[in-house]
């Protein structure tokens, strides 16, 4: 390979780096950035959570959305609370 493809190359990788790279915070907005993925699940296991996928009518879902902002809590907590119900009675 010649010395300016190698260049070229170069280049192109720095402008895929930049292109992926995400807009710095400003005026102290990063301070209140969420949490890294990789430290999200570190915090959720710690808490002894486990992600647990299923597939609900959207029918269901949309009730349990609702009741999810009528209560002005997550989605998490709510299933939760109603998985724990139905499994009590």
């Amino acid at each position: 390979m010649k010395k300016t493809d190698l260049e070229k190359l170069k280049g192109l990788k720095i402008d895929s780096r930049i292109k992926h790279a995400g807009t710095p915070g400003r005026f102290g907005g990063a301070a209140s950035e969420a949490l890294s993925r990789r430290e999200q699940r570190e915090r959720e296991r710690a808490q002894g959570l486990v992600p647990f996928a299923v597939k609900l009518d959207v029918d269901l879902v949309k009730r349990i959305q609702a009741l999810a902002q009528e209560r002005q809590s997550g989605l998490n907590e709510v299933t939760a609370e109603l998985l724990e119900k139905g499994l009590q009675g």
